[in-house]
């Protein structure tokens, strides 16, 4: 037995987590054969429901979505820690050929939200058997809508922060998986770890005509070929190597045959940056140089921003609490600090600016593969190898006991 305030050892803990693998890699499963997309996601909202029915937790639906929020109140009062899962799905057929693969055709789990998921419940499975250890509460983010839809953002709309009266949440934690890192790992670094992602659209509007007269026309395919050039010029003449920016444009249209000159011609692509400052910059430069450029050739270009999720930054000392943990539970050669950030986006990062947290990688490369060569997140081919999975179920469950002990 523990004595009253003491905190599960280590190894105690990694043990009750492999001993509800069975649990966590079920519900994995579950989830994974049923996947949605978006910000309704009934079913996968009912199987995180059944999941917490048992347990002692305190648990409210959005309004808006169909988000989850549950509370796990500790013994003693104290402040308030979150863990976050997110359960949406990606528009994607699966080929993976797997036992269990999705049974909806043209969607996927293939970001891994399905292990996500299973992993918070395993730890709130865990963090309701050791409620003495708690000085305060957990809240269990599980969040639709990450995939491009704002999910995070809908929660805070709706008062995610203050869910416990007189008791903000004072920390966050989220684990990620992916196939980019060895299995069982676990990958952190302080500071910006994920990119902004803002989606631009550029119509450029000139002058149709037949193929053979140019001259009397204004054409914007060619001013369009040249604002795609003009951009990565940009990059890599006016964006600082070590603030640094991507720019992708990664769709053009425009006409309908081949002896006909277009009125129109449409781009549409992406700016991924590292701070709020370097996304303002290229934002405004991409403006510039689609405009000018339109000008130049007496067209006129249409720009439109579709405002993405903002840059994710872990918090230096929330991040060294999680490489500390980790390999204090796992293992120090599983603890792995990350050189660099990645461009990819979260929301996540709508916590993370209002809240002391971090974001980590669990890695999850199935063992006959190599990390980064095997199919990665957003695959159609991807698996996540699930021996993974306790690794991520202690993680969480040791970053609430430290952060609300006694």
């Amino acid at each position: 037995m523990l004595k009253t305030g003491a905190m599960t050892d280590d190894t105690a803990l990694l043990a009750a987590a492999r001993a509800d693998a069975g649990w966590v890699v079920d519900l994995r499963r579950r989830l994974h054969r049923r996947p949605e997309v978006g910000l309704q996601l009934p079913q996968t909202q009912a199987m995180v429901l059944e999941a917490l029915a048992d347990l002692p937790v305190e648990v409210t639906t959005g309004r808006t979505t169909s988000s989850v929020v549950g509370v796990l109140r500790g013994s003693r009062p104290g402040p308030t820690y979150l863990l976050r899962g997110d359960m949406d799905a990606l528009p994607l057929q699966e080929d993976t050929g797997l036992d269990f693969a999705s049974e909806i055709p043209g969607t996927m789990h293939a970001c891994g939200h399905d292990t996500h998921v299973a992993m918070l419940l395993g730890a709130a499975r865990l963090l309701a058997d050791r409620r003495d250890e708690l000085a305060g509460q957990v809240v269990f983010m599980v969040q639709p809508g990450e995939e491009g839809h704002h999910g995070a953002r809908y929660m805070l709309d709706e008062g995610l922060l203050h869910v416990v009266a007189g008791a903000p949440v004072a920390g966050a934690f989220a684990i990620h998986i992916s196939t980019a890192f060895a299995t069982g790992t676990v990958n952190v670094r302080p500071g910006p770890l994920m990119a902004a992602a803002d989606h631009f659209r550029i119509t450029l509007h000139g002058a149709g005509g037949h193929a053979s007269t140019p001259h009397v026309t204004a054409d914007p395919v060619p001013v369009a070929a040249e604002i795609v050039l003009a951009l990565q010029s940009m990059v890599t003449r006016r964006v600082d190597v070590f603030d640094p920016a991507v720019v992708t444009v990664g769709h053009i249209s425009a006409g309908t045959t081949n002896n006909v000159i277009p009125a129109t011609a449409f781009m549409e692509g992406t700016i991924r940056t590292l701070s709020a400052e370097r996304r303002a910059d290229v934002l405004a430069r991409v403006q510039r140089v689609a405009e000018k450029v339109a000008e130049a050739h007496e067209l006129v270009a249409e720009f439109e921003h579709v405002e993405g999720y903002p840059v994710t930054v872990n918090d230096p000392v929330v991040a060294g609490q999680v490489e500390a943990r980790a390999a204090a539970l796992l293992g120090a050669e599983v603890s792995v600090p990350m050189v660099d950030p990645l461009m990819g986006a979260e929301d996540f990062s709508y916590v993370l600016e209002r809240v002391p947290g971090a974001m980590a990688f669990l890695g999850a490369c199935p063992p006959d593969l190599v990390p980064g060569e095997s199919p990665g997140n957003h695959s159609n081919l991807v698996v996540f190898d699930e021996a993974a999975l306790p690794s991520g179920v202690a993680l969480y469950t040791r970053m609430a006991l430290a952060a609300l002990a006694p």
